[in-house]
């Protein structure tokens, strides 16, 4: 699963405690596997302008929002694969599009303003983002710790648990050590539900029996609100 390319899916976010999530577990256990890399850090670099106009514009709630970030998800050395990736969401679902290349690739690429060594349609369509955008740099580095979970009978449906949530803006090398400013409780997990389809009626139960309610949780968007209070804090708004 690590290595698609493409998605297009709706992705349902659920904010809960350490109890709701061992219930929602319970009822995956007959019909879900936890996948190959079990429980994975994953380290992010998200790319914005100097006036953070990407994630700005999407914490408006517009119809058609996007992003840009360059992921791994293992501690990497320069000639380890990393992704770069494009996610856009319109009306609801949401579309990644992504390329795997060796970060030493990608990051020299981003530095130097250079084209990345890829001539594919995705390659032509991160170029565009990058062309349109101007001047994106390094805005956020975002790292967590993950367990995604698959149907056993090979479904689409997808389950993951998001934990150990933090944000920094400073050391954007995903080969570096894992520490920032949590964004969410010690004992709460962020779940996605990922499907191009509906939920499983099994899942709707747990859901409604545990009174779970989707919520807005954006990483990215709750990293800039808390960068914004802190240089509010400090004694106004500054650009980065």
């Amino acid at each position: 699963m690590a290595d698609q390319m493409t998605f297009k899916r709706y992705e349902l976010k659920y904010l809960l405690t350490r109890q709701e999530k061992e219930e929602i577990m319970k009822a995956m256990e007959p019909y879900m596997k936890l996948d190959f890399y079990g429980r994975t850090t994953i380290r992010n670099i998200y790319f914005d302008t100097g006036t953070f106009r990407l994630i700005r514009h999407s914490l408006e709630k517009p119809v058609y929002k996007e992003k840009l970030r360059v992921r791994s998800y293992k501690p990497v050395h320069t000639t380890d694969p990393v992704f770069v990736e494009i996610k856009k969401k319109y009306k609801s679902v949401v579309y990644k599009r992504r390329l795997k290349l060796q970060e030493q690739e990608v990051m020299e690429s981003f530095q130097k303003g250079k084209p990345l060594p890829d001539d594919s349609q995705i390659g032509a369509e991160i170029q565009y983002f990058r062309d349109y955008y101007k001047d994106l740099r390094p805005a956020v580095f975002l790292s967590y710790e993950r367990e995604a979970w698959y149907l056993l009978d090979g479904g689409d449906f997808r389950v993951t648990f998001d934990e150990n949530i933090l944000y920094r803006r400073e050391d954007f090398s995903l080969g570096s050590e894992i520490y920032g400013i949590p964004l969410i409780g010690d004992h709460q997990t962020l779940m996605e539900i990922k499907t191009s389809g509906g939920i499983p009626l099994w899942m709707g139960r747990a859901l409604t029996r545990n009174h779970l309610y989707k919520t807005s949780f954006s990483k990215y968007g709750s990293a800039y609100r808390c960068m914004m209070d802190k240089q509010k804090q400090a004694g106004g708004y500054k650009y980065a």
